[in-house]
């Protein structure tokens, strides 16, 4: 027979004939990629027949690298919906889709701050399906944090953390903080206002620290703020650091799971016993094939779910190119991190932020050596159980209290200022933005004339009011203070017929005034329409009202009930008296801006 492989498989053709050597052939082959198991072995697995001895469905758990992670065999009583729910095998499920979808979308990107951005602008348009891996990678992150916590908690409730799995609760613990930061590094790497902002709230925690705050701030940011350096170290430890310490830990989690085997429900033990590891023979469910096409119809189901939901009602949110000189309205957390963002707005920044989370974790970690109580019964463990239910619900209202609208104050004329202008974030833009070009009319509009039967007239009388009360003029000057160049129009003018979205914009700010009419009373609005340069328009939005005490978001009333206004003051601080002989109440202007070009829109 000859030593090469060709003339080799010739010679078994003339021996044996072309169809029983290829079969064998074929045979050989598969039994290797198998590690010990033949055709005729996963014909027989299968189809549930009796195998030859010693049973090779066993053999690939110790002779395959992938498979010797994984028991041979499982208690019939685990391989239902109850008590994993999967969570163990969904959690390593989405670190390898991560894995992939993560390599893909490095293809294209470079962790600058002049380029990231720019990056993921191409993803999002040129690369072929490059919006959907996005989606994909952003949608399986947050889902693996869920998975993960919810695979944690389910172990807390069924006592599966109990001798002798106290170091596999540990670990667990590890990949759930893990977890928790590769998506939290993850978040900064696409270098917009969303990702900047969220990340620029985590990370201002650890100038908290005592004594080396400062050092670790530049460990993290590797600056005094998040730039150039700050990306690099993010992109990093997104991709290199982190990634090796879950796959390491993960090995460390399956193989003290392989040692001590699923523990069972805890009705099935009894109390201070542990039998998962002596399995009997009418109990035993093979993971070839039986475990290993249920956890592939898991995959598959979960892939499709991600699939149908990118597809049809998901995007990961990308708004403008990242700007540390503008803070934008209600930034807060990842979702993942709002618990700590509430806890902080309890205190103190190092016990709230750091000191706190830090003990918590450490508990959690060290739970299985101080809960030394044998039985995992449910209704023997009640205070254990409890202490769960007290943790989801704390971290829940903790979360709630993250969100920017639980106690913090905003100003009534930036909250609506915002609401009109907002850059897109998520799938929102502020209304202002979706203006076409051509009906964004360079001139000053008020919202005097909504509602009023003659707008010219009704206009006319407004504008005399306010230039005798230097109204007009002052906002004049609040315009030309914010580096408005260009020459504002002098008069006010009825917006034009063929404008209706402006239209409606100025509807909308008169609606928002009228709204919060208690907090700006005697208010009035205008949109300030100038052409900078030729296909480019800036819009100012501007809200006039008088001024009054206002404290936490409510305005301050006197014995009578009535709202305490803020006057002019002299130079003695004695209010201003008008030609009446009344205090001149105080007249307070705001005003936002933004720019529109013409061949650069947003629609409704």
């Amino acid at each position: 027979m000859s030593i090469l492989p060709f003339p080799s498989f010739l010679d078994d053709v003339r021996e044996k004939g072309l169809k029983k050597a290829i079969f064998e052939g074929i045979d050989e082959t598969v039994e290797r990629i198998t590690a010990g198991m033949n055709i005729g072995d996963i014909r027989a697995a299968l189809r549930g027949d009796q195998m030859r001895k010693p049973d090779p469905r066993l053999r690939p758990h110790a002779d395959s690298f992938w498979l010797h992670m994984r028991p041979g065999y499982f208690h019939k009583d685990m391989t239902g919906v109850y008590p994993t729910f999967r969570l163990g095998w969904l959690s390593t499920y989405f670190v390898v889709f991560e894995t992939i979808t993560g390599l893909l979308l490095m293809l294209w990107y470079t962790p600058s701050p002049e380029i990231a951005y720019g990056n993921m602008l191409n993803i999002l348009s040129n690369v072929p399906l490059g919006q959907f891996v996005r989606d994909l990678h952003r949608l399986g992150a947050e889902a693996m944090v869920l998975i993960v916590a919810m695979h944690m908690m389910r172990t807390w409730i069924t006592g599966s953390y109990k001798k002798p799995r106290q170091f596999t609760w540990f670990t667990g613990v590890l990949l759930l903080v893990i977890t928790g930061l590769l998506s939290f590094t993850g978040y900064l790497l696409p270098w917009d206002q969303l990702s900047l902002w969220a990340v620029t709230i985590g990370a201002s925690m650890a100038e908290a620290t005592p004594l080396i705050g400062e050092q670790v701030n530049l460990l993290v940011r590797g600056a005094p703020e998040l730039g150039a350096n700050g990306l690099l170290r993010f992109y990093l430890a997104h991709v290199l650091l982190l990634p090796l310490l879950l796959f390491v830990f993960t090995g460390v989690h399956y193989y003290k799971v392989i040692i001590h085997g699923h523990s069972l429900p805890p009705r099935l033990e009894n109390i201070g016993e542990d039998t998962a590891k002596r399995v009997p023979l009418d109990k035993r469910v093979y993971f070839i094939p039986d475990i290993m096409t249920n956890e592939i119809l898991w995959m598959s189901v979960t892939t499709f779910i991600l699939v149908v939901l990118c597809i049809w009602f998901y995007h990961a949110p990308l708004e403008n190119h990242a700007d540390p000189q503008n803070t934008p309205l209600g930034t807060t957390a990842p979702w993942y991190f709002l618990w700590i963002q509430g806890a902080l707005k309890l205190g103190d920044k190092f016990f709230w932020g750091i000191a706190f989370p830090t003990l918590l974790i450490g508990v959690l970690a060290v739970m299985p050596y101080l809960d030394v109580t044998k039985s995992r019964r449910y209704a023997h463990r009640r205070i254990s159980l409890t202490l769960a239910m007290l943790l989801v619900s704390f971290t829940t209202v903790l979360s709630y209290m993250g969100l920017p609208e639980f106690a913090v104050a905003t100003s009534a004329e930036i909250e609506i200022l915002h609401k009109l202008t907002m850059e897109p974030a998520h799938s929102h833009v502020g209304p202002a933005r979706t203006i076409p070009f051509e009906q964004a009319v360079p001139g000053m509009y008020t919202t005097a004339q909504i509602g009023a039967a003659d707008a010219r007239s009704t206009i006319s009388a407004f504008q005399s009011r306010i230039n005798e009360n230097g109204e007009l003029a002052q906002m004049r000057n609040v315009l030309v203070s914010r580096d408005h160049l260009v020459a504002l129009p002098s008069n006010f003018r009825p917006v034009p017929d063929d404008a209706p979205q402006l239209k409606h914009l100025l509807e909308m700010l008169a609606h928002d005034l009228k709204k919060y009419g208690e907090e700006l009373p005697n208010a009035w609005g205008a949109i300030v329409i100038t052409e900078d340069q030729p296909n480019l328009r800036r819009i100012d939005l501007v809200i006039s009202w008088d001024g009054v005490e206002v404290v936490n978001g409510k305005v301050q009333r006197d014995a009578n009930g009535e709202p305490i206004f803020l006057y002019v003051l002299d130079t003695m601080g004695q209010p201003v008296l008008d030609q009446d002989g009344n205090p001149t109440i105080l007249r307070r202007i705001d005003a936002k801006h933004f720019y529109l070009h013409r061949d650069s829109a947003y629609f409704d």
